[in-house]
């Protein structure tokens, strides 16, 4: 905001209340109007209100509509060409190289444009683990973006800590400053740009929140296999009665990683991104950042009571302006419509956000051709081809530029445009621990049954959740399998609570023969996928793909 008139804001006077030592000049950042420091999330509130960025609903979120940027925009990230991390990064179309000099320039603009407005700092933690946990300074244009980064990541404890911060990373969010693309070659006049030489990230014309909880996700999953701890883009719960009953759900946006984990027989560690390292798994976040498109209260009633209360953040969900209602089945802004939350609101979280080492792994997909078995057995080469693969289908809203229907897509490690390294750089992690914890793999379809999108139907959570439980709890462990001809992977032909057909996914096609077809098209689609991750990768890993 360009307060040129010099009004008083609500939280004016407690802005510089909680200021670091190390303040924004350290990052070239000067001549502001004001910066607010660490405000609480009531303040924030009355700042967001204040500036006319959103609108209290029933029961106390805040709605806030992102603009023109309803979802990430994919292609608009780059990260800087540098000699120290230049040989460790998968150059490519997920991480697109920016000149250092290019960086510089935009950079110095985007301080240019800071002059005389005021900004939202939030100093925070990225990471539960001592350990391994990364100070991060997230720096807001918005007041709602601010409070967005206190829901999302861990906060100090008190005063002192507050002031003797000092962050390894730092983070501008600052969505009314666009790029030029014919001077910066950025590929519009979005962009989110990384330097790990100058530990800054810098994010413009976007005011979409996840932007900024992803940028820190790239910075952890570039940094932390370094130092041999596998970075994962997946929700966690653990057997309250075993803190070494950990289970792992990976997967894109809309397979059901939130929905899934969410489990009342379970406690939830966290909803999207972990890391797991040799004292066990630990949360990234501190908060959840949920779709809720269509949420119901029947079926996913803790998510769903979040979105009435105090605290909330939900992204471009509609709602009326007499009564304050929301409508959570009401796409015409978007079907990417998102909460954000604290951990804390789901009653059966853990505090710590961390617990022992994983006995069962899922790798989610969503199948949009309604060919993949609801739930199949993996062997550890076979979760590696799958885990390196990442196939599942995009899912409406969750990135700019997807229409209705679902695209099949294979994003590496479930994460593709989060993943610095090599994929096998990550499989390589995660084989160790899968063999030292004998940990079991399972692929779990979350897609069609009975026809592709558009003639089949999606399957249902209900059945989704008694195989889940089936296999957490080890019921699935004596039930016979039949081996997928494929693929290669076990199907089993019994569940307790399961029709039969439902397993065998041919069974509910009217045409068998449509059925195979699309089945070793997907196959194909597979194989020709994994072409371009066999350079790295053994053998054995790529041999236990689909053989045609």
């Amino acid at each position: 905001m360009n307060n040129l008139l010099n009004i008083k804001t609500p939280a004016e006077l407690i802005a510089q209340f909680r200021k670091a030592d190390y303040n924004l000049s350290n990052h070239g950042i000067s001549n502001l109007r004001l910066a607010y420091w660490n405000l609480p999330t009531e303040a924030l509130y009355e700042e967001a209100i204040f500036r006319n960025e959103g609108a209290t609903v029933m029961g106390g979120p805040l709605v806030a509509n992102t603009g023109k940027h309803t979802a990430r925009s994919a292609n608009d990230k780059f990260i800087v060409r540098e000699a120290e991390s230049e040989g460790h990064v998968w150059w490519g179309v997920y991480n697109r190289p920016m000149e250092a000099v290019k960086f510089e320039n935009l950079f110095t603009r985007l301080l240019g444009h800071l002059q005389g407005r005021d900004v939202f700092v939030q100093d925070v933690y990225a990471g539960a683990d001592e350990k391994y946990r990364l100070p991060v300074r997230i720096v807001t244009q918005l007041a709602w973006h601010s409070m967005f980064a206190r829901n999302m990541f861990l906060q100090p404890k008190s005063l002192e800590e507050y002031e003797r911060f000092v962050p390894e990373f730092t983070i501008l969010g600052m969505p009314d400053f666009k790029a030029a693309p014919s001077i910066d070659n950025t590929a519009s006049d979005t962009y989110i740009c990384l330097s790990f030489a100058k530990k800054l990230a810098i994010i413009g014309n976007t005011a979409y929140a996840g932007e900024l909880k992803k940028s820190v996700f790239t910075i952890l999953n570039y940094l932390l296999p370094l130092e041999g701890v596998l970075s994962m883009h997946c929700s966690a719960n653990v057997d309250p009665k075993d803190t070494n009953d950990v289970a792992l759900f990976f997967g894109l946006s809309g397979t059901g990683k939130t929905t899934l984990s969410a489990d009342p027989t379970r406690r939830l560690i966290g909803d999207d991104e972990h890391g797991w390292s040799d004292e066990g798994v630990f949360n990234f976040e501190a908060g959840c950042y949920a779709k809720v498109i269509g949420l119901s209260a029947s079926s996913e009633p803790q998510i769903h009571a979040t979105t009435r209360m105090f605290g909330t953040i939900l992204e471009n969900v509609p709602f009326d302006p007499v009564t304050r209602h929301i409508d959570l089945d009401d796409e015409s802004i978007t079907e990417n419509t998102r909460a954000s939350y604290p951990l804390e609101y789901i009653s059966n979280s853990i505090p710590e956000k961390k617990s022992g080492h994983p006995r069962n792994i899922i790798l989610l997909t969503c199948d949009a051709s309604g060919v993949m078995p609801p739930i199949a057995r993996l062997t550890t080469n076979q979760a590696l081809y799958q885990f390196i693969s990442g196939y599942t289908s995009k899912i409406a809203g969750t990135e700019v530029g997807l229409g209705k229907e679902p695209e099949i897509t294979f994003s590496a490690c479930f994460g593709g445009p989060f993943m610095v390294h090599h994929p096998y750089r990550y499989a390589e992690i995660l084989k160790r621990k899968i063999e030292r914890y004998q940990v079991v793999c399972w692929l779990v379809n979350t897609g069609w049954v009975g026809g592709p999108y558009g003639v089949g139907k999606r399957i249902s959570i209900r059945h989704t959740r008694s195989l889940l439980s089936a296999a957490l709890t080890g019921k699935l462990a004596n039930v016979s399998y039949a081996k997928d001809p494929i693929f290669g992977f076990e199907v089993p032909v019994e569940c307790p609570d399961v029709p039969a057909e439902v397993l065998n996914p041919s069974s509910s096609w009217a045409d068998k023969s449509e059925y195979n077809r699309r089945y070793k098209d997907l196959a194909q689609r597979f194989v020709d996928n994994f072409k371009k991750f066999e350079d790295g990768t053994p053998e054995e890993v790529v041999d236990a793909g689909p053989h045609i």
